[in-house]
């Protein structure tokens, strides 16, 4: 059974924004900008997830879910000691593409700000459906592992995509490259065990080490 959610609203971090965005401080941009960014794009997005539960199996680097199954040593190893694992797919619509695409021509540095504050948003709405997961399960949460991450391959999106039929539940789609549409989406996996839940470290698995990022998240 695939199920489905959708958030009114979700607190902004302007520190993730001007993470994503590259600055410091917010005194790096001129007075209001990052509020004139945020106030452009709040009405122009909209939190959508499905997600469906699995039974998780892991036999060396062959993870499997139901009836699919995929190679991959670093997300079996992100599932090690769960029982079952939530497949999720996210997106934040496609109004914020629109804006970005918009300001790229007459305002760079604004249609930069957006694309972070569209990196903020899509994650926030991930960490906010992992929250209600744990509280409607009562189990924890490992770390999500999407595609493309680690050494889990991109083209596991199209198993996702069949699992969920996420274009029928909140208009997401995916071509031929394996590019979502709308951009500001994620597909994940996540372990459910019982048990203490882990320090997050969304770095774990991930081979580029010159990320600006790392260590951080």
């Amino acid at each position: 059974m695939v199920l489905t959610k959708i958030y009114d609203e979700i607190p902004i971090s302007r520190k993730e924004i001007l993470r994503y965005a590259g600055c410091k401080a917010e005194s790096d941009l001129p007075p209001g900008f990052l509020d004139e960014c945020i106030e452009a794009a709040k009405g122009q997005l909209s939190y959508k997830v499905c997600y469906s539960f699995f039974d998780a199996k892991i036999t060396g680097d062959i993870c499997g879910f139901g009836d699919t199954s995929v190679k991959s040593a670093g997300l079996a190893k992100n599932l090690k000691g769960c029982t079952k694992a939530v497949i999720f797919a996210a997106t934040i619509g496609v109004g914020i593409d629109r804006l970005i695409q918009k300001y790229g021509a007459v305002s760079p540095a604004k249609a930069v700000i957006l694309g972070a504050f569209g990196a903020e948003r899509i994650e926030a709405l991930c960490d906010r459906l992992c929250v209600d997961i744990k509280g409607e399960t009562k189990m924890a949460l490992k770390p999500r592992f999407s595609p493309g991450y680690g050494d889990l391959d991109l083209s596991f999106q199209k198993e996702i995509f069949a699992l969920l039929g996420c274009e029928k539940l909140i208009g997401l789609t995916l071509n031929s490259s394996m590019m979502m549409s709308p951009s500001k989406s994620v597909t994940a996996i996540a372990g459910l065990y019982c048990g203490e839940a882990e320090k997050e470290n969304k770095c774990g698995a991930c081979r580029k080490t010159d990320c600006a990022y790392r260590g951080v998240l």
